[in-house]
């Protein structure tokens, strides 16, 4: 069966959740979050959390079993904290949580980002994968680094990746 039927057979209605870290964001002014937030209902999508973390390797681990557990979510989407400041520990939190990782998704990304950042990409630590059913990616936080992965990766693949992520 090639891309096109598994699309076609990707899993219709879709839940997702989104968790912002940073510890200076609120969900008040977390920009980000809240346009993944309007364009995820816009694509259909069912939002069942939305929340901000502090840069917690603990909290954001604990963030996504919440969400996992209480929703039992096809999507997560991760936003912030990618970077290679100290402070930042996204994707230490993440990856080893996952099952089964999504190699592709971060050079495909740093590809994508390249085309419009140049060799700033270099600095992109972007990652997906699936912990425990459930298909987490983890993103920059700049607007245009989500509007990128959101829009390129990330809303054409959930259906398709949840389903065989559920199985």
């Amino acid at each position: 069966m090639g891309t096109k039927e598994h699309r076609k057979e990707g899993k219709k209605e879709l839940s997702v959740a989104i968790i912002s870290v940073s510890s200076t964001r609120t969900l008040e002014t977390d920009e980000s979050g809240a346009w993944i937030e309007k364009h995820a209902k816009k694509e259909g999508l069912n939002l069942v959390e939305r929340r901000v973390v502090k840069d917690s390797e603990e909290d954001v681990r604990k963030a996504i079993r919440d969400i996992i557990r209480d929703h039992n979510a096809d999507g997560i989407i991760v936003t912030g904290g990618t970077g290679i400041d100290r402070a930042d520990v996204t994707i230490e939190a993440v990856k080893p949580m996952f099952r089964k990782e999504l190699a592709a998704f971060g050079p495909i990304f740093a590809r994508l980002s390249f085309d419009e950042i140049d060799s700033a990409a270099i600095l992109s630590r972007s990652t997906a994968g699936i912990v425990f059913n459930t298909v987490v990616f983890a993103i920059p936080g700049s607007l245009a680094a989500c509007k990128l992965a959101c829009k390129s990766l990330i809303f054409p693949e959930l259906g398709h990746v949840s389903k065989h992520a559920r199985g």
